[in-house]
């Protein structure tokens, strides 16, 4: 019997003052976070992933060059800076943050620590929204150039698929294929169109390719956009799209479940998605 506990963080931005600097706003989200993290530790959390670009705020409703500054290398400055955290509590742990690669080449990413802080790669965005009001990522991200690679940590093989990739199933079969056995959505996502798919699409996800998922919404408005409420309702699902964990939609919160690694063996027995493929027929769906 193999058992993993994980953990989920929701927080909401604690500077909502554009006269303060990008790395100030940074800063104060990063403090914000340290204190949840090293909580997660402490009650034996063995992955953990934070939301979506967690250092910061959601920018992409507005156009301002400025967040251009909020980019680093990955690895870089806060990979490093979470390292020792995840060697102190062997810990693996997934960060969403803006990546710079070279100037003017930015990505929306995750890159994957290790219970030992060994950082084992990234993840980079594959699709990237530029449709309705307050979602304007093709102002700050290139498109994903990494496919949907998988990560073998301590505890499990995990895969990430980023907020707007949840409305493809494409990326979240080829993580399964590719051995996921936890596929992690950090998110940025408010109130209104899609919140009736936010418990809809990733327990089908799970349920497709028998795995779990852990998927994670930031909470609280954030100014000067105040496009809307960022609603929270972290969760864990497992591999027959059950809830195994919700945090609440309006508070910061640290949500944990332990996963029963078995469980994906027992359901990819009973339903033979993966055996009954029928890949040669599929050809129309890469078609340009």
């Amino acid at each position: 019997m193999r058992k993993v506990i994980s953990g989920l963080i929701q927080a909401s931005n604690p500077i909502n003052d554009e006269s303060k600097s990008v790395a100030e706003i940074q800063a104060a989200m990063l403090e914000k976070h340290l204190p949840m993290i090293h909580e997660a530790g402490k009650k034996g959390v063995q992955i953990l992933c934070l939301q979506e670009i967690f250092n910061g705020p959601y920018f992409c409703p507005g156009q301002d060059k400025r967040w251009y500054d909020a980019a680093e290398p990955v690895p870089g400055p806060t990979v490093e800076k979470l390292a020792p955290i995840a060697a102190k509590y062997q810990m693996a742990i997934v960060v969403p943050i803006y990546e710079r690669e070279s100037a003017g080449v930015y990505y929306n990413t995750a890159a994957i620590l290790d219970a030992d802080g060994t950082y084992l790669g990234k993840y980079r965005k594959t699709h990237i929204p530029h449709c309705l009001p307050g979602f304007w990522e093709k102002f700050y991200f290139t498109p994903g150039n990494l496919g949907f690679p998988t990560f073998e940590t301590k505890y499990a093989r995990i895969g990430v698929y980023i907020c707007y990739d949840r409305h493809f199933p494409e990326g979240a079969r080829e993580l399964g294929l590719a051995g996921a056995e936890v596929v992690f959505n950090p998110s940025a996502t408010v109130a209104g169109l899609s919140e009736y798919l936010w418990k809809l699409e990733q327990p089908a996800h799970a349920v497709a390719n028998g795995y779990f998922v852990g998927a994670i919404n930031r909470v609280g408005f954030e100014a000067p956009w105040n496009i809307g409420e960022f609603y929270g309702q972290s969760y864990f699902c497992d591999p027959r799209g059950q809830f195994l964990a919700v945090a609440d939609r309006d508070k910061d919160a640290l949500v944990t479940a332990e996963l029963d690694m078995d469980k994906i063996r027992e359901v990819r027995n009973t339903w033979q998605f993966f055996r009954d493929r029928r890949p040669e027929t599929y050809n129309g769906l890469v078609r340009l």
